[in-house]
């Protein structure tokens, strides 16, 4: 069984658009790289759609995927110690209270 390219296309937009509404409206640090990586699988979907159903199929896109799935890794590493240092100063995960990096 087949299953049609637009299959693919609807659920990467439906990922996306609920990863963008989470990062733009939750407040707390989690959820937020939660909503990016919902993002970034979103695109990760479409980039292995478009390798296996794209006009020339091949492994391109598949090993794009891989290369991104390895950025998000490293971004929620990155994420996640900084929440760390940021909760063990100000006791909230919230992301409204981290603004240190303002003027």
């Amino acid at each position: 069984m087949m299953v049609p390219l637009s299959s693919f296309l609807a659920l990467s937009a439906i990922l996306f658009c609920i990863g963008l509404f989470g990062a733009l409206t939750k407040r707390n640090f989690v959820i937020v790289l939660v909503s990016i990586e919902l993002m970034l699988n979103a695109v990760n979907i479409n980039l292995v759609a478009f390798s296996k159903y794209g006009a020339i199929p091949n492994i391109t896109g598949q090993v794009f995927g891989l290369f991104s799935m390895t950025v998000a890794a490293a971004e929620v590493a990155v994420g996640l110690a900084t929440l760390i240092a940021l909760y063990r100063n100000r006791n909230t995960s919230d992301i409204r209270d981290m603004d240190q990096m303002k003027w």
